[in-house]
């Protein structure tokens, strides 16, 4: 059983991008190949603790285990050395990846409050990826918030085969990511 977001984006989406860019194939339609999520956690450096908790949640929030990221190099300022753990990442693929699109779309980003929609001329890079912050994990309803010590935020990076911003923000707006009015 394909996801809910899958489906929508096969019979919806891909005619209403063919037709909006003249598109001869549907292999040339841009498409979600991959999101990534990634938390920094600058104290999980010195305690351990604090990293364990920040795996824990992403890991409910994604339902993949975050692999932890560390330390390229040592910054004397911070204390820390390179090798040190300071964060977690989990990259999302397939059906996992259209699940997570969905909640976050339609469940997290509402509960913000007083958003007023995601902006179009920040996130983009050159080639057809978006990039969102948000600044706590309480959002996801998956997140217990009795158990919630500290506040920890993250970046959600959306990869598309897009060629251009154009393009992305086009097949992100039909997937239903809530960008803010001119």
């Amino acid at each position: 059983m394909k996801a809910r977001l899958y489906n929508y984006y096969r019979d919806k989406v891909i005619p209403e991008l063919m037709i909006k860019f003249g598109y001869k194939n549907i292999h040339q339609v841009p498409k979600l190949y991959k999101i990534i999520i990634n938390m920094g956690v600058g104290e999980g450096a010195h305690n351990i603790e604090i990293l364990d908790r920040a795996v824990e949640e992403l890991a409910q929030i994604t339902g993949q285990h975050p692999m932890i990221t560390r330390a390229k190099k040592s910054i004397s300022n911070f204390k820390i050395r390179k090798g040190m753990p300071v964060g977690c990442k989990v990259t999302l693929r397939g059906d996992k990846m259209y699940e997570f699109f969905d909640r976050l779309v339609n469940v997290a980003l509402p509960r913000v409050r007083d958003f007023q929609g995601l902006p179009t001329n920040k996130g983009f890079d050159g080639g057809g990826n978006y990039t969102l912050g948000l600044k706590e994990q309480t959002i996801f309803p998956e997140i217990n918030l009795d158990k919630v010590k500290n506040i920890q935020g993250m970046d959600i990076t959306f990869v598309t085969t897009a060629k251009t911003k154009q393009e992305a923000l086009e097949l992100l707006k039909l997937l239903g990511m809530p960008f803010r009015r001119k």
